[in-house]
């Protein structure tokens, strides 16, 4: 599918759907947990779709009810899978459960997901869990999936840099479960409060761990989840691209359901479109931005990748150079997004200089062309805003992706008088 955008003036209210991340941690969490657990407004996309998939595999009871999702968990005592766990798009649940994997008594589980996820690295995670008792192996040798995984768990110490947080939350999740205590080294987290928003998690379930800030954690074993009750917070990093929107030109957007105390490290991202010049207001439940001068600025992205899409388009329209550092994660997304968005940004007029760990945006005149999203939702995303504020048209190709995270992105766009047409 293809998106055909023109430039169009955008004003209105948009309701954020729930978060991705904290959607797979409830599934996750509640599919180890005893009892029936129940999640309301989840977000429902592929990738959280996926992570239903992937613990009905291991024995959880998953229902996708309107008002939410129903869990039945299995207490920790996971059945090994009667078929390969294909974990789609999602790298967030590729490495969860294979931590999850890890707790099996018997038999082994085979995870794989599509060409992009058998890509992405996740041979640090594979290492740690082998060294605390699982046995976990890349078929190909290269740790990537497709990945073999057994159990148990026993404990132990080891040593994880966690280029993504999601190795460090894998084991944090999985390991309470184990035979033994874990006790887990940090040398290198990028992603920070992803890894906070787990540890939010294990604090509300009454887990028992001790850390030295990020950089060192000791997990008793033997511990149990409590079934889970709890209403999903709105997704700070699907927001940001309403956030971007609308920061740009005369456009004026309100977004609903943001709670600024939540986890999530994009809240971040607040701050920065104000940063760069845009109104930005934050009510109890509301976040309204309107378009202003955009000044270029230079922002760290370490917390907060996902960002680095929407803050290249806003630098195009920016007053001077935007500096977006030291991220090097992004070159191991859903694709390479430094080079992906430094390339698909030339095509329509951009200057942008490619850094190892980011990019240099100079203020640009850009005009429509044809794009490609790469298969990658946030690429195509905010492709789609930059096609919405800039003259001519602009045809994203591969748009389909966008349902990865945010299956209503375009209806939530044309809603605000967005003129996005879709194509076969």
């Amino acid at each position: 599918m293809k998106l055909v955008c023109v430039r169009s003036r955008l004003r209105g209210e948009v309701r954020v759907p729930g978060s991705k991340s904290h959607t797979i941690r409830a599934v996750a969490i509640a599919s180890l947990a005893e009892g029936e657990s129940f999640v309301r407004a989840p977000l429902d996309s592929m990738d959280t779709r996926a992570a239903a998939a992937a613990y009905r595999c291991l024995g959880a009871e998953v229902e996708l009810e309107r008002d939410g999702w129903r869990v039945v968990g299995t207490a920790g005592e996971l059945r090994v899978p009667e078929d390969v766990i294909d974990v789609g798009n999602s790298g967030v649940t590729l490495r969860t459960a294979m931590g999850s994997c890890g707790l099996l008594r018997e038999g082994m589980a085979v995870l794989t997901g599509d060409e992009q996820i058998r890509r992405r690295p996740a041979g640090p995670l594979a290492a740690s869990l082998n060294d605390l008792g699982a046995s976990v192996r890349s078929t190909r040798g290269g740790g990537t999936a497709p990945f073999v995984v057994g159990g148990r768990l026993r404990g132990g110490e080891t040593s994880i840099e966690a280029f993504t947080s999601q190795y460090l939350s894998s084991l944090l999740i999985n390991c309470p479960l184990s035979d033994g205590d874990t006790v887990i080294g940090v040398p290198v987290l990028n992603e920070a409060p992803y890894v906070e928003m787990t540890l939010d998690w294990l604090r509300r379930q009454g887990i028992s761990f001790e850390q030295e800030d990020l950089q060192r954690f000791h997990i008793p074993g033997g511990q149990r989840y409590r079934a889970v009750d709890r209403a999903i917070p709105a997704d700070f990093s699907s927001a940001t691209f309403f956030l971007g929107a609308g920061a740009l030109g005369e456009n004026e957007i309100v977004l609903r359901g943001l709670d600024m105390s939540d986890a999530q490290g994009d809240k971040a991202v607040v701050e920065l479109v104000r940063e760069m010049g845009a109104e930005v207001a934050v009510g109890e439940e509301t976040i309204s931005v309107r378009g202003g001068e955009l000044i270029g600025s230079e922002f760290d992205l370490n917390a907060t990748p996902d960002a680095l899409p929407t803050l290249a388009v806003l630098g195009c329209f920016a007053r001077g150079t935007t500096r977006l550092l030291n991220v090097p994660q992004a070159r191991a997304k859903e694709t390479d997004r430094i080079a992906v968005m430094a390339a698909e940004l030339a095509r329509l007029g951009a200057r942008v200089e490619e850094l190892e760990d980011g990019l240099v945006v100079h203020e640009s005149e850009l005009r429509g062309a044809e794009v490609d999203g790469h298969g990658d939702h946030r690429v195509v995303m905010a492709l789609a805003v930059a096609g919405s504020a800039i003259p001519g048209t602009t045809v994203v190709h591969g748009a389909e992706a966008a349902a990865v995270t945010y299956p209503e992105f375009v209806d939530h766009m044309v809603s605000l008088g967005a003129q996005i047409g879709r194509e076969e």
